[in-house]
C-alpha cells in the first residue's frame, strides 16, 4: 500500500471516527478536498475508502460551520470528476437531498455555487437528469444563483440548467419554473461567455409546446431576431435554434410573430450565406417553415 493510500484512508477513518473533535472533522475534509482535487488517483482512493457517506452530513452545517460545508461540497466536486464516482455518490442514501440542500440553502454563495457544479457534474450521465428534473427545488436553487448576480454564479447555473433541459420531459418544468424570463435577463446584462451558455439554455427549452406564451410575454422572438445579427457564431446558432423550436411547436402563430419583425428575413437571409454550417442548417430549415406557414392562408382557399 502506497503513502498516499495510507494518508486517505487515515483521513477518511477519522471523518468515519465518531470521537473525531469538530475541529479534526474540519481540518480532515478540507485535507480530503484539496487530495481530491489532483488526480483520479486521489480520487479514487478516496471513495474507495469510503468517504462519500461521511462527507455528506456536513452539507447540513450549521451558519458556525460554513466552511465545513464549503469544504465538503468541493470535495463531493472534485470526486465526481471521475466518472465512476458519480455513481457512487447517488447511490449514496440521502447524498442528492444533501447536495440539494447545499444548492437552496447553502452558508455561502461558494457552497451554492459549487453544489450547482456538483449537480452539472452528475448530470453528465444522462440517466440522472431525469432524476434530479424531479426536484424543482433544483431549479428554484439555480435560478436564486443566477440572481446573485455574480458571473462565475450564473455561468455555473447556465451550464447545470442545458443539461436539465436536454431530457425532454423536463423542458416544460423549466418554462413552468420561470426559467424564461430570468433567462432573458441575462441576456441583457451578460459577457459574451454567459450570453453563450443563456442562449444554449434557451435554444432547449424553445423545442416544448409551453414555451410559446412564456416567450412572448418577454418578446422572446425580437430577442432572439436581434441576436442573429450582433453576437457571436455560437450565439447566433443557439438564437437561429431557438426561433426554429419555437417554430416548430408553435406552429403558424410562432411563424407570423417571427414575420412580423422587420429585420428578421434580412438578418436570416444575410446568415444563410454567412453563418456557420449549423447555423446554415437551422436557417434553411427555419426559412422553409416560415414559407410554409406563408403559403398556408391562400392555399386554403381552393
Amino acid at each position: 500500500m502506497d503513502v498516499k493510500r495510507k494518508t486517505v484512508e487515515s483521513l477518511v477513518s477519522v471523518l468515519k471516527s465518531s470521537s473525531s473533535s469538530e475541529e479534526e472533522q474540519k481540518d480532515t475534509v478540507c485535507e480530503l478536498r484539496l487530495l481530491a482535487k489532483w488526480g483520479d488517483d486521489q480520487r479514487i482512493s478516496i471513495v474507495d475508502a469510503g468517504a462519500v457517506p461521511y462527507l455528506l452530513p456536513h452539507l447540513y452545517s450549521c451558519s458556525s460551520n460554513a466552511k465545513l460545508q464549503e469544504n465538503a461540497i468541493t470535495a463531493l466536486l472534485n470526486l465526481s470528476i471521475y466518472t465512476p464516482n458519480r455513481e457512487v455518490i447517488m447511490s449514496s442514501r440521502g447524498a442528492l437531498d444533501a447536495i440539494v440542500h447545499c444548492l437552496t440553502a447553502g452558508r455561502s454563495v461558494e457552497a451554492k455555487q459549487n453544489a450547482a457544479a456538483a449537480i452539472f457534474s452528475l448530470l453528465v450521465v444522462e440517466r440522472y437528469r431525469a432524476i434530479v428534473g424531479d426536484r424543482p427545488e433544483v431549479i428554484r436553487g439555480l435560478l436564486d444563483l443566477i440572481h446573485q448576480g455574480i458571473p462565475k454564479c450564473t455561468k455555473d447555473a447556465l451550464k447545470t440548467l442545458f443539461l436539465l433541459a436536454l431530457y425532454p420531459l423536463n423542458r416544460p418544468k423549466l418554462v413552468s419554473a420561470g426559467v424564461v424570463p430570468v433567462i432573458f435577463s441575462v441576456l441583457m446584462t451578460g459577457g459574451t461567455g454567459i450570453i453563450e451558455d443563456a442562449t444554449a439554455v434557451i435554444a432547449q427549452v424553445a423545442s416544448c409546446g409551453e414555451s410559446e406564451k412564456a416567450f412572448k410575454k418577454i418578446l422572446g422572438v425580437e430577442v432572439l431576431v436581434d441576436l442573429l445579427d450582433t453576437r457571436t457564431p455560437r450565439v447566433q446558432e443557439n438564437a437561429a435554434s431557438a426561433l426554429l423550436n419555437l417554430a416548430q411547436c408553435g406552429g403558424k402563430q410562432v411563424a407570423d410573430q417571427i414575420l412580423d419583425v422587420q429585420r428578421a428575413m434580412p438578418a436570416l437571409t444575410v446568415l444563410l450565406t454567412s453563418g456557420t454550417a449549423r447555423c446554415k442548417s437551422k436557417i434553411s430549415s427555419l426559412l422553409t417553415l416560415l414559407l410554409v406557414h406563408e403559403r398556408r392562408p391562400a392555399t386554403a382557399m381552393f
